[in-house]
């Protein structure tokens, strides 16, 4: 079901702010508007997972809502599934808490969802691979 680590995502005020430490030890950052999710993103590879820099475009993205509440840091880590469809349903009828019960779109073009922190203690991303 979960075939590796995708990434881990990190919320940010200030996107050039919170890419400068990965530029300074020599990775190169690419940048990607995802208008869906109402997101900038630095996104740092690291061999086969990245690190996914986040700033919001807009006051009402979930973005903005967390770095209201929590701060810039660790928003999400993401697992690669081979059928988030299949992955969704088990996870629904174990009784978790699920953010999406259908995928919607992210970064690249991939298909991702949501599990509630209240389930896995993080917020947790799915992304078929």
């Amino acid at each position: 079901m979960i075939k590796k680590i995708d990434h881990v995502a990190i919320a940010v005020r200030n996107l050039e702010e919170g890419v400068k430490i990965w530029k300074d030890m020599g990775f190169e950052v690419e940048y990607e508007k995802v208008e869906e999710q109402k997101v900038n993103v630095g996104i740092i590879h690291l061999g086969d997972a990245r690190i996914e820099i986040l700033e919001s475009l807009s006051e009402d993205s979930p973005i903005s809502k967390f770095l209201e509440k929590r701060g810039e840091g660790l928003h999400h880590m993401a697992v690669e599934v081979d059928d988030i469809n299949e992955t969704l349903n088990f996870l629904k009828d174990k009784g978790y808490r699920l953010i999406d019960e259908k995928p919607r779109i992210g970064a690249g073009g991939k298909k991702i969802a949501f599990v509630h922190p209240k389930s896995s203690k993080v917020l947790l991303e799915l992304v078929e691979g």
